[in-house]
């Protein structure tokens, strides 16, 4: 699923979910829905 990709691309780089968040110009709690497979539409 996407939600694993997400995590282990994440954790292959040694990023924080913050670092992540901060490169895509979003927050840290979306970097966690989206690695947890919580979306809202």
């Amino acid at each position: 699923m996407i939600d694993d990709k997400i995590k282990n691309a994440r954790t292959i780089k040694k990023l924080t979910q913050e670092q992540v968040a901060e490169d895509l110009n979003v927050s840290r709690q979306t970097i966690s829905n989206w690695e947890n497979g919580v979306s809202h539409s």
